[in-house]
């Protein structure tokens, strides 16, 4: 496994990817801080392409990330997970709206478990799923994160 660091506005954030595709990006802080494994080398091409792409995104010139991804879960976190990539840059969903988009209305307790497990923070965008009522709710980087991705995908003037 290959890693590497990148300082980001929302704080370090690390990237994890072996030769073909991405396996995480997670924070250094928060819910589930990034660490390094015994063995995993630094560096490697696909960790330098997602640490560009990610410098784009936070510059406002990136709105689709164009990496292979590979993230490990079970069965419906993975569904979760691709799920929450149908979720255009700039809009939201409540967690209620990411089950029914899966074919399970009922399994939002469920929806709202994967997506605190998503590995692969940012690239994949559980930081627009939202309450129902509107309201920001958990996030693995904070909830002034979540705000903070929410307010850079926010189109301009509005």
């Amino acid at each position: 496994m290959n890693y590497g660091w990148m300082e980001s506005p929302v704080g370090e954030l690390l990237i994890v990817a072996d030769e073909a595709a991405v396996r995480m990006i997670g924070f250094r802080e928060g819910q589930h801080p990034g660490r390094v494994r015994e063995g995993w080398r630094e560096g490697g091409s696909l960790v330098a392409e997602a640490g560009r792409q990610l410098d784009e995104y936070f510059e406002g010139r990136r709105r689709r990330f164009d990496l292979p991804l590979a993230p490990s879960g079970t069965p419906f976190q993975l569904r979760a997970w691709k799920a929450l990539q149908d979720i255009p840059y700039g809009a939201t969903r409540s967690y209620g709206e990411q089950a029914r988009a899966m074919g399970q209305p009922k399994a939002v307790r469920a929806v709202g478990a994967a997506n605190g497990r998503n590995p692969i923070a940012i690239v994949v965008p559980c930081h627009r799923v939202i309450g129902g009522d509107g309201r920001l709710t958990g996030y693995g980087g904070g909830l002034d994160v979540k705000q903070y991705l929410l307010e850079l995908e926010r189109p301009q003037g509005t």
